[in-house]
């Protein structure tokens, strides 16, 4: 692997459900504790981040529900897919997130996961929930901008 493709970012998945369901307030980098077949599976890009959502457990912020496919030639060094794994960030940074996550109703979710200088780190997000009427305006201002560049197509046409 040459310097160049060591460098930069590449996204492995992304948490398009948390756009729809969450008012992304904040987003915070994170690194995650994984074991090496956990990241060779995450290279395949076998991994699935619908349902995950943070905790703060003992002054550490965890991750449930992220399920990570098994790696096809991991055989007894496979862990369980969906296994807790714990992020990792400043202790200073998981008592902040802690604080407005008992005090204002937020909520931690993980947005992506990607590469970064060949270590997998995750985006999370502290997010605000959407109401069902929300969630219908935000899909009417979506239909609306596709209408207007239909007809603008159109006309340039």
């Amino acid at each position: 692997m040459s310097l160049t493709e060591k460098r930069g970012v590449k996204i492995a998945a992304q948490n398009r459900k948390a756009y729809h369901d969450y008012f992304v307030e904040d987003r915070y980098e994170a690194g995650i504790q994984l074991a090496g077949t956990e990241v060779k599976s995450i290279r395949a890009g076998t991994l699935n981040l619908k349902d995950s959502y943070c905790t703060v457990k003992n002054g550490e912020l965890w991750v449930y529900s992220m399920h990570i496919s098994p790696y096809e030639k991991g055989n007894i060094f496979n862990k369980d897919p969906v296994r807790p794994r714990r992020l990792l960030m400043h202790k200073r940074e998981i008592r902040k997130l802690h604080a407005m996550v008992q005090r204002d109703g937020y909520t931690l979710v993980p947005l992506s996961i990607y590469f970064k200088d060949a270590r997998v780190k995750v985006e999370v997000g502290l997010c605000k929930g959407k109401k069902n009427y929300d969630k219908r305006d935000a899909a009417a201002k979506r239909d609306a901008n596709r209408e207007m560049d239909r007809t603008m197509k159109e006309r340039n046409r």
